[in-house]
């Protein structure tokens, strides 16, 4: 091999490896890119879940007040009724009511 020849392919060697550490750098930087979104994702991830169980106690809250407020009018209904000396029967939706 003539040292042309052996100087050409040292160059080519040269440059491969050039081109091997700009691509180890790009992988470097897209692996601390995706490191970095992973700990925001993990972070909005945990944030989230705090507001889901923060609306679950919301939203058990509320049907429980419903609850207790459906409970209140059916009692004030049955005291109507009774006021009024009307069976069930006769104070039902389908029927109307006769004084």
């Amino acid at each position: 091999m003539d040292s042309q020849a052996r100087s050409a392919e040292l160059n080519n060697v040269k440059v491969l490896v050039e081109r091997l550490k700009e691509i180890r750098e790009g992988l470097k930087r897209t692996l601390r890119g995706l490191r970095e979104k992973i700990n925001r994702l993990e972070t909005e991830r945990a944030s989230l879940l705090m507001d889901i169980e923060e609306l679950k106690k919301v939203a058990e809250a509320r049907a429980n007040a419903l609850e207790v407020d459906v409970k209140e009018l059916r009692e004030e209904l049955k005291s109507l009724r009774e006021l009024l000396g009307v069976s069930e029967e006769e104070f039902s939706p389908d029927s109307s009511l006769k004084f």
